[in-house]
């Protein structure tokens, strides 16, 4: 069984869920994906949204018809952190809550042992010959190769510095593939040379620049978006 991503077929990348249950479904509807296709999705699969254990539940539902990689978004490095220490302040403070309550818990959260093993399974990056997968980013001014021999492969999931306007503008990174990532709200994907960011705040629908939910298609670097549609947002 093939389980690393292969550029001979169409790969789809998805932006931060956060929860965001039905909007999620409804981008997978608008994709239509195909029998080949190879989903990445990007981290921060659960919190802040009302329906983080539903998302789980669909993302594993989906892993049984595609091929899949799930990023180790900082939410999720969060709840890790939770789970291993039992101290849940950092991750309440940033939308935990909401994700206890979708487990139906209070004051604690015992997850089923299909989630405890998907949350196990999911990594800090993925790759290919010419596209670079991860939730936060990279250090601007190292390589590839160098981010991973120098940084902790958690603080993939942190990373925004490539985000800075100055960056962006120079539009200019040394690495030798290209960056797909979330973790940073924007407008609207930033599409450069090497760098491609996709989370387009999906969950923050009082501001009226975000609430969409963003799926990109690799190689052609097509955006397929959903606004979100969930009825408490």
């Amino acid at each position: 069984m093939q389980t690393s991503l292969s550029e001979e077929h169409r790969i789809i990348a998805i932006g931060d869920i956060h929860g965001c249950i039905n909007t999620l479904r409804a981008l997978i509807e608008k994709i239509n994906p195909r029998p080949d296709d190879q989903f990445v999705f990007l981290g921060d699969f659960i919190d802040r949204g009302e329906n983080s254990k539903e998302v789980v539940d669909y993302l594993i539902e989906l892993s049984q018809q595609f091929l899949c990689h799930f990023i180790l978004g900082n939410h999720e490095l969060m709840l890790i952190e939770y789970l291993k220490t039992g101290e849940p302040g950092p991750w309440l403070l940033n939308g935990g809550r909401a994700t206890m309550d979708s487990y139906g818990e209070q004051g604690g959260i015992n997850l089923p042992p299909e989630h405890m093993k998907f949350f196990a399974g999911c990594m800090s990056h993925t790759t290919t010959r010419n596209w670079f997968f991860t939730h936060g980013g990279l250090d601007p001014e190292l390589s590839i190769e160098e981010n991973l021999a120098f940084h902790d492969p958690e603080e993939l999931g942190w990373q925004r510095e490539h985000m800075r306007e100055a960056y962006l503008s120079a539009g200019s990174y040394p690495w030798e593939k290209t960056l797909v990532c979330g973790h940073t709200p924007t407008a609207e994907p930033i599409m450069l040379d090497r760098l491609i960011a996709i989370d387009t705040g999906c969950v923050y629908t009082r501001n009226p620049l975000l609430g969409k939910l963003t799926a990109l298609i690799l190689p052609e670097r097509t955006i397929i978006q959903q606004k979100n549609i969930e009825t408490t947002a």
